[in-house]
């Protein structure tokens, strides 16, 4: 990977001489416009009490009351995307560890890449795959789906951008397949995880269910869901490689491989010993976060601190001097330093929405919505409606901590089992945060690919029409059982 700065500014297009805005602008046009919402919406609470299971305040079903009005001004939205780096909204953590988080990684790949260890493995790898590269689609996004279903994998998910670009790039495809093969594939294995422990878990707990309730439907969901990402990735990716012209970023398309496959000759790219020994430290130092994450508890800080070890290994290895050693490493975490910023902008948006008091006014109108409906009614209203406030609250255990005591006791009275508006819950979160711009798996993961926003929607829509019928036709069934 070169120097050059990978920042979203490079998210934007251009049609009939209409420049669309940068990652940035669109999500400071969001924080405005929720700021505006707090305007005209209502402000209100729930009363809340101590789950002691879940070890948060949840809301009692019941109890909304206004409270008074906290419209943001001028003020708040400037503040907004600071707030966001480090202020722990009501359902989400703080930003600035994932943001500390991605520039470790990018100093620890920028100083990978300074070995030319990983552009040797993949020479390598491309060679032993020709005829053969687009059955790393259907496998790699097996793996993400898999991280998604057991851990809910998602910041997780950023250091494994940059890694596959150019795997991808080097098997004639594009950064588009890459983002896909990462995004939707670590997303459709939570859209329909079996035991998430920070979606399906807190939320069957907050209904008052065991996570294995419904579990069979959940299944099914995660089949039939990754089945359709795979054919829709694979046909993409087909279509790049026999025509570049077809690539979403066929613009971008010299740009990205100097970017990411930069200018080296053939001796550089010899696979030496020490390159193949920098390269499994390279991996020893993924697999170790998988396990650290999914077993030990690990969170952003101990995954810095796995990296910047593994920095350290492997400029020792590399021999490389103090110098090269630390100049590497801080040119990586500038690549990503606009990938930093963004995380906290994004979380921005749901700060002001919480500062302004209008986050329970929406679930009461939601809750309001939902009662005296019939059960297939009922249990596809309640997936809209969750589809909706996903937008609202990207954060998939808050969203669960915010709505499960609420809409789990209406099912009783529709005569759905709660273990079904658990399903409905996860099924909109985990397809909103395929595209939702409050993300910042989502908008980190598309700045790393360099993948424009505006067009990674456009092209996912078809996918997330197709995925959304499949889940309501699947809960409708489920709720007639």
């Amino acid at each position: 990977m070169s120097s050059q700065t990978a920042h979203p500014d490079n998210i934007e297009e251009k049609k009939g001489g209409f420049k669309f805005p940068s990652a940035y602008t669109i999500l400071f046009i969001l924080i405005a416009l929720v700021a505006g919402l707090t305007w005209v919406v209502p402000s209100g609470q729930y009363d809340r009490v101590i789950n002691e299971d879940l070890g948060k305040e949840v809301p009692i079903a019941g109890t909304y009351h206004p409270t008074e009005s906290t419209p943001q001004g001028i003020v708040d939205v400037l503040m907004a995307p600071i707030n966001g780096f480090y202020n722990s909204s009501t359902y989400e953590a703080n930003a600035i560890d994932v943001s500390l988080f991605i520039l470790v990684i990018g100093g620890f790949l920028g100083l990978v890449n300074s070995t030319g260890a990983i552009d040797a493995g993949i020479q390598k790898v491309t060679s032993r795959l020709k005829g053969k590269e687009e059955m790393m689609i259907p496998i790699l996004m097996f793996l993400f789906a898999l991280g998604g279903t057991v851990y809910g994998m998602a910041e997780e998910s950023l250091p494994f951008y940059t890694l596959l670009v150019p795997v991808m790039m080097g098997a004639r495809f594009d950064s588009v397949v890459s983002a896909a093969t990462v995004l939707l594939g670590a997303g459709i294995g939570t859209l329909g995880s079996l035991m998430n422990p920070f979606a399906t878990v807190i939320a069957a707990d907050a209904a008052g269910i065991a996570f294995t309730d419904g579990i069979v439907v959940r299944a099914i969901i995660l089949v039939l869901g990754w089945a359709l990402c795979v054919f829709y990735v694979m046909r993409y990716a087909r279509a790049v490689r026999n025509d570049p012209t077809k690539s979403l970023v066929y613009d971008k398309a010299e740009e990205n491989k100097r970017f990411f496959l930069g200018n080296k000759g053939e001796e550089d790219l010899e696979f030496t010993p020490k390159r193949k020994i920098i390269l499994a430290i390279f991996t020893l130092a993924f697999g170790i976060m998988i396990y650290g994450v999914s077993v030990s508890g690990w969170w952003m800080a101990e995954l810095s601190a796995l990296f910047l070890g593994a920095s350290i290994i492997i400029g020792l290895v590399g021999r490389l001097s103090e110098e090269e050693l630390t100049s590497n490493f801080i040119d990586g975490a500038r690549d990503l330093l606009g990938v930093a910023l963004i995380i906290g902008i994004a979380r921005g948006i749901v700060v002001v929405m919480d500062a302004g008091g209008v986050t329970d006014t929406i679930l009461h109108l939601a809750e309001e919505a939902v009662s005296g409906l019939s059960s297939i009614i009922f249990i596809n209203v309640v997936y809209l409606l969750e589809i909706l406030l996903s937008f609202l609250v990207p954060s998939s255990s808050g969203l669960a901590v915010l709505t499960m005591p609420i809409m789990a006791p209406l099912a009783d009275f529709a005569g759905v089992g709660r273990d079904l508006v658990v399903t409905a819950y996860q099924s909109a979160s985990g397809l909103v945060n395929l595209v939702t711009p409050t993300s910042a798996v989502v908008m980190g993961g598309l700045a790393i690919s360099r993948v424009p926003y505006l067009r990674w929607v456009k092209w996912v829509m078809p996918l997330l029409f197709w995925l959304c019928l499949m889940i309501m036709i699947t809960l409708s069934i489920s709720s007639m059982l």
